[in-house]
């Protein structure tokens, strides 16, 4: 089906003057990603290089599942082989010591990589000597988004926490779910020095987000269960919860009803008390904020007909100096799940202030910033859709769609081009300290099928627009990769 939202957006991209430019593309046969770009200068050349996951079908190895791209020129720079899709999106740190960041990426098949960053060469892999049947049967599933919590095995090094959880051979409607856990891993050489299960025994898909909240030296952590056909929580512990292997004690914030929760939360300041406030969204399609001081629920809620498997971007949007909250939910109900529907909340009321249907339906994030060096933000979205070819045929294509929220309009910053996003949040900043924006972008491309492996590109947009003030979120689960809104820290 067609969507009005769909035509509409069409008809605006006829006859445009795109404010961005492709820089470079980079393509890559029988691959596809669902990993969304990380930035860092890994040739110290003074450009921002890019890493990403890669992969074919489930349960296929890969010789190039983690790639890494010269920022200036698209060129491979190396890349990882693995044995099973790296969907995940790297947090990156020098655990060498040669003043260059190591990646540290994860994906299914209990698939977890550090990397060094300079070279490409393996520091460590989880269970290397392992198949696809024998990580299953040790009790392992996928490694979602790693974060980096304070040292504690006493070596210096901040230690690397990450969720595993996930079985992608369970039947949708099959309860008996193996437990999802958090996991506390040394990032020099990859040993597990923690592994706490659910607290409700449930499957974990959501990404960590952790911060010390109320500052007490004990970084809190927040995390979901269940997906999307079995029931879960959104849960808060504490690292030394983690430590100790049991989360009995986690409070639980909100329960997923007969879904759970898989986007990972945000943290943002909403009342102005400078503690970082939890904001998520859940399977049933319910955005929901708690304080972080104490838990209580600040606002929330539902928008009926749709589901939520993307996280959300944040940023001030309304006017105010309170952050609010840009989404992307689905139209429909796992798995017939057909347009997207774009929506900003105001953080300060939790007032749903502006919501649109627009394209088919993709799990990536939108990014916010000033995409028209007006000096008010925009949110700007990978999206979807269907439009003829030379020859009349109905295909799919993607362009990054810019919402503006100060005239009220919409319009692509970007041409259009046959292929798809199923996954993948742009990444948007200075990539070579010229002062203007760049962009960095994923597609599928096959013409006929969102879901496949049959190539993939990445591309670099260069812009006009000045960078006068910092992106303020400018990458799937924000600038600095780890959920909480840069401008609500202490």
């Amino acid at each position: 089906m067609v969507f009005l939202g769909v035509l509409s957006f069409c008809i605006q991209l006829q006859g445009q003057n795109y404010l961005a430019e492709e820089f470079w593309k980079s393509e890559f046969e029988s691959l596809g990603t669902f990993s969304s770009p990380r930035l860092a200068d890994l040739n110290r050349d003074g450009t921002m290089d890019i890493v990403l996951g890669a992969g074919r079908k489930e349960f296929t190895a890969c010789d190039t599942a983690v790639i890494a791209l010269d920022g200036r020129t698209g060129a491979v720079l190396w890349h990882v082989a693995a044995r099973d899709q790296i969907f995940g999106s790297a947090a990156m740190m020098d655990v060498n010591d040669d003043q260059v960041p190591d990646i540290f990426i994860g994906g299914r098949s209990a698939e977890l990589i550090a990397i060094n960053g300079e070279n490409g060469m393996i520091i460590w892999r989880f269970l290397p000597n392992e198949n696809v049947a024998t990580v299953r049967e040790l009790g392992w599933y996928n490694f979602y988004n790693p974060q980096f919590v304070p040292d504690q095995n006493n070596d210096g090094i901040a230690e690397l926490l990450v969720s595993n959880g996930g079985d992608v051979l369970a039947a949708p409607y099959d309860t008996a779910r193996a437990t999802g856990h958090l996991v506390v891993i040394d990032p020099t050489n990859g040993e597990v020095l923690a592994k706490a299960p659910a607290p409700d025994q449930h499957e974990i898909y959501t990404s960590v987000v952790t911060a010390d909240i109320n500052g007490t030296g004990d970084p809190d952590i927040i995390f979901g269960t269940g997906g999307e056909t079995t029931p879960g929580n959104l849960y808060r512990t504490t690292l030394s919860a983690v430590i100790e292997q049991d989360l009995s004690n986690a409070m639980v914030l909100a329960t997923g009803g007969e879904k759970g929760f898989i986007a990972p939360a945000v943290l943002a300041d909403l009342n102005g008390d400078d503690i970082l406030d939890i904001v998520a969204n859940s399977v049933d399609g319910r955005m929901l904020a708690f304080n972080g001081k104490n838990g209580i629920p600040i606002w929330g809620g539902l928008i009926p007909g749709t589901e939520v498997y993307s996280s959300l971007a944040v940023a001030e949007m309304t006017g105010d100096t309170t952050p609010d909250f840009f989404g992307n939910f689905a139209i429909g109900t796992w798995p017939d799940l057909n347009a997207v529907r774009p929506l900003l909340v105001d953080g300060k009321s939790g007032t749903l202030i502006f919501s649109d249907s627009i394209g088919f339906y993709q799990m990536s994030s939108a990014v916010l910033g000033d995409f028209n060096d007006d000096g008010y933000n925009d949110a700007m979205l990978s999206v979807n859709f269907f439009m003829p070819n030379e020859l009349g045929h109905k295909t799919i294509h993607n362009t990054l769609l810019i919402y503006d929220f100060q005239k009220g309009g919409k319009y692509a910053i970007v041409a259009p081009q046959i292929g798809s996003s199923v996954s993948s949040t742009p990444w948007v900043g200075d990539m070579d300290q010229d002062g203007k924006m760049d962009i960095i972008y994923c597609q599928m491309t096959t013409p006929n099928k969102v879901y496949t492996y049959d190539g993939f590109r990445v591309i670099r947009l260069s812009t006009d627009i000045n960078l006068s003030t910092s992106i303020p979120w400018g990458a799937y689960m924000g600038s600095n990769y780890d959920g909480i809104y840069e401008h609500s820290r202490k």
